[in-house]
């Protein structure tokens, strides 16, 4: 999990036009998809809605220049998080409907509605077109980009420092990780190796964990003391330069900003 922080990254460091516009832009988009998916009803008339949405994601994606590898893996991480919650609904009555109709029934009382299957597809299509928005943005936004474009939307300057320095430490933090990875790897160390007992595993990962623990809590008082002399306080702020967006940014914001409401609206209409 770790390693795909840096897999991440480097996707994010490409040169498509997608990858140069400006992050706010990205944000506001990606934002726009998010509010407007939500609050579409819950109609059959979101597969109309989400298969313009996803075809608009697949344009994006492949302007990007990105592998679909890359999306398959990245969404199959996220998968089971909103798998689960999709699957378990086709076992309830939706308050969003006044009649069901059984369309399966299994032991202890337990059955399947059609309804309920329906109102499962709607969440699975909301849900699709959600994260890939999401995927496609990290994807191609840098997180010191995502940063100051976050501040320069207005995000509190507070926010902005302390999110900072948590991008920036959390790369050291893998590479810490790394290094205690591969110095138990050399020694010929695995977790899951059943030839070793279990206690003995237990103590090892045990110790690798304090590791770690004890080489942040120094990194951190390093940290801390190194900005002390550079005089930081509680009036200290990230600072973020001004940058105007170019004419394709704005068109392209523009054209995201009423595409994506005018396809709802389109969707939910005809």
């Amino acid at each position: 999990m770790i390693e795909e922080l840096f897999s991440i990254e480097q996707s994010a460091q490409g040169t498509s036009a997608v990858h140069r516009c400006d992050a706010r832009v990205k944000i506001l988009i990606t934002l726009a998809v998010i509010v407007t998916v939500v609050a579409f009803p819950y109609t059959t008339a979101v597969y109309r809605f989400g298969a313009v949405i996803l075809l608009f994601f697949a344009a994006l994606w492949a302007i990007s220049g990105l592998s679909p590898v890359i999306y398959l893996k990245r969404f199959l991480l996220i998968l089971p998080f909103g798998f689960f919650l999709i699957f378990f609904q086709i076992f309830f009555e939706n308050p969003h409907y006044a009649v069901f109709h059984p369309l399966l029934t299994l032991p202890f009382g337990i059955a399947v509605y059609v309804e309920s299957v329906e109102f499962a597809s709607i969440l699975a299509v909301k849900f699709l077109a959600c994260i890939s928005f999401i995927i496609l943005f990290s994807s191609t936004t840098t997180m010191q980009e995502m940063l100051e474009g976050a501040g320069r939307l207005g995000m509190p300057p507070e926010f902005t420092l302390v999110l900072g320095m948590m991008v920036r430490y959390l790369f050291l933090f893998a590479r810490i990780y790394q290094r205690v990875k591969a110095s138990l790897e050399t020694r010929c160390f695995d977790a899951l190796d059943r030839a070793l007992p279990y206690r003995y595993r237990l103590q090892m990962l045990a110790y690798t964990v304090g590791t770690i623990f004890l080489r942040s809590f120094e990194q951190g008082e390093r940290t801390y003391t190194s900005m002390l002399c550079r005089g930081y306080g509680k009036d200290s702020y990230l600072f973020i330069r001004k940058k105007p967006l170019l004419r394709f940014e704005w068109a392209f914001l523009a054209f995201g900003l009423i595409f994506v409401p005018a396809t709802a609206v389109a969707a939910w209409l005809f």
